[in-house]
């Protein structure tokens, strides 16, 4: 056949009716697009007109140099579907290193796949299948993918690997993960192997949307353990809602993560540690001017580095557990962390600690941070049921309540009476007497995973930890130094106990704690279980 720069897909076999497989006549057309390509090397663009096609039981084989455009989100629609091979994974577009080679010298180059949607949710395998994605390319060398949205995928919607001067934007993936229990490999919004390129790798995100998905909304991942980390990517200005983290580094180096909204993921809203698949943290990352906030879990949760990372200008607040959390995850590196640098952040309302550190820290710098009003899971145990109590699909009310507002943050609710099952529910917030409650899982319209319980139920809530602080070292913290930071109650009475504790398991060797304003915490300024050793404490309000 003759092979246009351009071609139109419906001049070339593909229906678009949501009924006929268009996979066959794709195949066809990109294989003959690439095939020109390989010879003249002059890239090749499919046009996709309107409408719904259908792709069955097999994957496209894609061909470098070929690009795929639409005609806009919800105009063209790739519909995925695998009712002949329920073993087999079904992404629209694959070239992978185990099922094909792909690599450095046998890679995709000069593609774009852009303004189209890609429905996943009639791919169903036997099991969990990591490769049962949206996209699944690796090794693109000048990639765009532009303005896609991607939702209800088993696996990871945007699935590519080692992606090198290419540019994610405008990627809206929702759902994706639809099969992960949780903890499997993949099953994010935008997930994107890195390292295969060596140890600079120029890649863009921007300006995506990742909500609901099972385990990241948007997350890198070293593939193998012997790998230098890869410096040179960039996410900026991109919102991630209601998955299990927002967005993670596990194994980069150098970082940038810009402008970023992260809101509501169950776990943690940033989240640096051994996750992944080799076990290996991010380093040398930066955060910067960021929203991390009403997070069901953590806000920033950061172990498994040797370091440095810094987080400049970002307000942390509202989130269910600590701000900041400092820990070492079981099988990642344990070393202690060096160089840790938070800066002119505002960490506020946070259920527990504004910041924690249970994992060792080296040379740490907290300066100039506003750490206020932290400890807002503050009110004691309490349960109820009858009349008065109803729940709501997100939601648990008890109209004879009289809770501290927010005082319930982060709590696990339990519901059951004597007899009948009793069914957990973590609590996002609460007024007077409503409990807003997260759902079951990332994408879920629902807390209970059997059904909504009927009025008058009999319910629990456990009661508020104590100590709560600011700031709270719970491990090994060598040459702090901690200057110019306001680390006070702020006038929440009843929330932050103490700015600063030194937890009987912790040491504080050196360094110099100055500058600060401690004062007007519920309790006192500082509460030392570990005496800090060496160092300079001086001028510190309160």
């Amino acid at each position: 056949m003759t092979a246009p720069l351009t071609a139109d897909a419906h001049e070339y076999g593909l229906v678009g009716d949501g009924v006929a497989d268009d996979r066959p006549a794709l195949q066809k057309l990109v294989d003959a697009l690439g095939d020109a390509t390989a010879a003249d090397g002059r890239p090749r663009t499919v046009r996709v007109p309107a409408g719904r096609y259908a792709i069955r039981d097999q994957p496209v084989l894609w061909r470098s140099g070929v690009s795929l455009v639409g005609a806009g989100r919800g105009a063209t629609c790739f519909e995925l579907s695998n009712p002949g091979a329920p073993t087999r994974p079904v992404p629209l577009a694959w070239f992978t290193t185990a099922q094909h080679g792909a690599g450095r010298d046998r890679h995709i180059a000069d593609v774009t796949f852009a303004h189209f949607e890609i429905d996943g949710l009639r791919v169903e395998t036997e099991e969990y299948e990591v490769l049962a994605k949206g996209l699944g390319l690796q090794y693109v060398l000048r990639g765009r993918f532009t303005d896609l949205y991607i939702h209800d995928t088993a696996a990871t919607g945007f699935g590519c690997d080692f992606l090198q001067d290419t540019v994610v934007e405008g990627v809206l993936t929702e759902r994706c993960g639809r099969q992960d229990p949780g903890e499997a490999m993949g099953g994010a919004g935008i997930g994107i192997g890195v390292g295969g390129w060596g140890p600079v790798e120029r890649l863009a995100v921007t300006d995506c949307t990742a909500r609901g998905n099972g385990t990241n909304g948007i997350f890198l991942e070293l593939q193998q353990d012997d790998w230098v980390p890869p410096r040179g990517i960039r996410i900026t200005a991109c919102h991630t809602e209601d998955n299990r983290y927002g967005i993670s580094d596990w194994g980069a180096d150098g970082l940038v993560v810009t402008g970023c909204t992260m809101l509501g993921n169950h776990v943690a809203g940033f989240d640096v540690s051994a996750q992944g698949t080799t076990s290996v943290g991010g380093r040398g990352g930066i955060v910067t001017g960021c929203v991390i906030d009403a997070n069901p879990g953590d806000g920033i949760a950061l172990g498994n580095t040797p370091g440095p990372y810094g987080f400049h200008g970002n307000r942390v607040s509202n989130n269910g557990r600590y701000g900041y959390w400092e820990h070492n995850l079981a099988g990642g590196d344990q070393e202690p962390a060096t160089d840790i640098v938070l800066e002119s952040n505002d960490i506020h309302d946070n259920a527990l600690d504004g910041i924690r550190v249970d994992a060792p820290l080296h040379e740490p710098a907290f300066f100039g941070n506003r750490i206020r009003g932290n400890g807002r899971r503050a009110a004691p145990a309490t349960r109820g049921g009858g009349e008065g109590v109803h729940c709501g699909s997100l939601s648990l009310t008890d109209q004879r309540a009289d809770w501290l507002p927010g005082g319930h943050r982060g709590k696990e609710l339990t519901v059951g009476g004597p007899g009948e099952t009793e069914v957990t529910a973590v609590v996002v917030d609460n007024t007077a007497t409503e409990l807003t409650l997260a759902p079951v899982r990332p994408g879920a319209d629902t807390a209970w995973p059997d059904g909504t319980p009927g009025p008058g139920t009999a319910y629990r809530l456990p009661d508020c930890p104590t100590p709560r602080t600011g700031l709270t070292a719970a491990a090994a913290v060598t040459h702090p130094y901690v200057h110019g930071n306001r680390v006070r109650d702020d006038g929440h009475p009843r929330t932050q106990i103490h700015a600063v504790w030194i937890a009987p398991e912790a040491t504080w060797t050196g360094g110099r704690v100055s500058g600060n304003d401690f004062s007007g915490n519920a309790s006192a300024s500082t509460r030392f279980d570990s005496a800090p050793s060496g160092g300079r404490w001086r001028d510190n309000a309160g």
